[in-house]
Order: C-alpha cells, then sequence, then structure tokens
C-alpha cells in the first residue's frame, strides 16, 4: 500500500509541475516570442522560425534526449520524463491560457518563475522535462565535465544563435528567464532552507560545545585530531567540532565562538543537500 501511495503522490506532483511549467509556457513566454535555455528554448525558436507547433517540435526535439538518458539514466527514469513531455506537449497544444501582460519583464519573470516550478516539482519527482539536463549527466559521464558547465556552454550557443536570428533584446530577456528558471529549480529541488557547514577547532572545544547546543541550538559531531602543524610548530591532539547551521544563525554563532576563543580556527563550507538527524528540529534548551 505503501508503494501505491508513493506512486500515486509522484504522480499527482508531477502532474502539478506539468501545469505549472504549461502556464509558464502558454501564458507567458510563447505568446511573447521568449526563450527559456534547454531544449524547451531550442522548441520555442524552432516553432518561432518555421512557424510550426510548439508542441510537436517540443516532442520531436526531446526524443535525441531521451534516447540520451536510455544509456545514462535509469529506465523508470526515462519512462516518467517520457511520459511528462508527452503530457506537457498535449496540454500546452489543447489549453486556452492567453497571455497576462504585455509587460516585457513581468513575462520574464513570471515565465521563468511558473517553469521552474514545474520543472523543479518534476525533477523532485524523478522525471526530467527538459533534456539539457540528460545532455549534461551524459557528457560528464563519457568525459568528466561538469553537467553545470555543460547546460552553461549549451544555453550561451542557444542564447547567441537567438541573438543573431531573432534580435539581442529577445536574447536578453530570455537570459533572465533563464536565470530566473533556474534559481526557482533549485529552489523547489533544496528547498529554502540554506545550511551552511562549519568546522571550529579551538583549545576551548568543550565550551564552544556546550554554547552550540545551548544557545545556537544546533546538534554537534566531534572527533579527534591526532596532529597539527602551523605556526606554533607542531601541535597535540585536539577535539575538532563539526556542524551544520542555517545561515540565518551564522553571524550569532561565530559572536558565539569570539567570545569563548579568539584564536578558535573555523572553516565554513556549503552544505548542497542535509537529510535526517535532529537538524531542522534544533534542541530543547
Amino acid at each position: 500500500m505503501t508503494k501505491v501511495k508513493q506512486i500515486f503522490s509522484e504522480s499527482f506532483q508531477i502532474c502539478i509541475g506539468i501545469l505549472l511549467a504549461s502556464i509558464g509556457l502558454k501564458a507567458f513566454l510563447l505568446p511573447n516570442g521568449f526563450l527559456d535555455g534547454g531544449v524547451t528554448g531550442i522548441a520555442i525558436l524552432i516553432s518561432q522560425l518555421f512557424n510550426l507547433n510548439f508542441s510537436i517540435v517540443l516532442l520531436i526535439v526531446s526524443i535525441p534526449f531521451l534516447l540520451l538518458a536510455w544509456n545514462t539514466m535509469t529506465k523508470k527514469i526515462v519512462l516518467k520524463s517520457f511520459l511528462s513531455i508527452t503530457a506537457l506537449a498535449i496540454f500546452i497544444h489543447f489549453e486556452n491560457f492567453t497571455s497576462l501582460t504585455d509587460d516585457k519583464l513581468l513575462i520574464a519573470i513570471f515565465g521563468g518563475l511558473f517553469l521552474g516550478c514545474g520543472i523543479g516539482i518534476t525533477i523532485k519527482n524523478g522525471a526530467v522535462l527538459d533534456g539539457s539536463e540528460i545532455l549534461g549527466i551524459f557528457i560528464n559521464n563519457r568525459f568528466g565535465i561538469s553537467i553545470g558547465k555543460v547546460i552553461l556552454l549549451f544555453n550561451i550557443i542557444l542564447f547567441s544563435i537567438t541573438a543573431i536570428l531573432i534580435s539581442i533584446e529577445v536574447a536578453m530577456y530570455s537570459i533572465l528567464t533563464f536565470l530566473i528558471t533556474a534559481k526557482i529549480i533549485d529552489l523547489m529541488i533544496e528547498g529554502f532552507e540554506d545550511y551552511i557547514g562549519l568546522m571550529i577547532v579551538s583549545e576551548k572545544s568543550d565550551e564552544i560545545e556546550t554554547g552550540l547546543i545551548d544557545e545556537i541550538g544546533v546538534g554537534i559531531t566531534t572527533y579527534k585530531g591526532s596532529k597539527g602543524y602551523g605556526r606554533r610548530g607542531l601541535q597535540d591532539q585536539k577535539v575538532i567540532i563539526h556542524t551544520v547551521i542555517n545561515r540565518i544563525d551564522i553571524n550569532r554563532t561565530y559572536r558565539l565562538v569570539e567570545q569563548i576563543d579568539e584564536k578558535a580556527f573555523i572553516i565554513e563550507f556549503d552544505v548542497n543537500n542535509v537529510k535526517g538527524g535532529i537538524l531542522k528540529k534544533y534542541l530543547s534548551k
């Protein structure tokens, strides 16, 4: 029963994602000739240049990327992606959304917002609405080039062609749409909470541990460093504190550590994803 509920939940959320993406395209981008990045942008560009049906072009352009996905991703993801892209194309073809505004800035912003929400929700539930991510994964597996660089280069070429064939203004607004879409996708996948990691080395680690738990209210992990080298030469064993905190609490945490030990050594690093533990619950005082 749990498996059935999971499938139903994923399918429902993918449908919501498709609806949001179609609103972004049909109510904002398509009527005003604006592009997004990736395969969706290619489909819009081709449909504009040759006066073709966008839904049909989207399906045709997506096929090569889905074939790449067949050898790159699981068959389940490929199937869900194919069904999602097909559903998006059908929905756009039959829906009757009209353009909501003539303001170019609002078109770029809200088109990117709706499209980013739709793509983000779909990705979070195991499907892909845009094939550029598939291309990035494929090239990363074959040549070791990062997915982000592949997608960036892909879109630089796309927007350059747009500037040449359509207009520089459309290309600039399309870049704005792409940036908003990309940011919203990140927010939908990673969440709105922003976490960072801290590694703290101090002679007064016990006091810092107590302060982090009692005053900041976060969980910590400690481990021993066997040796250390620096300006003071060879250092003895030290307790190293490792913690993950919400970015909101970063200044408060730094003040706490500095009050206890001004010479404490702190390394701050980005945390892309956090799962489990007591991080989101915060320790009670």
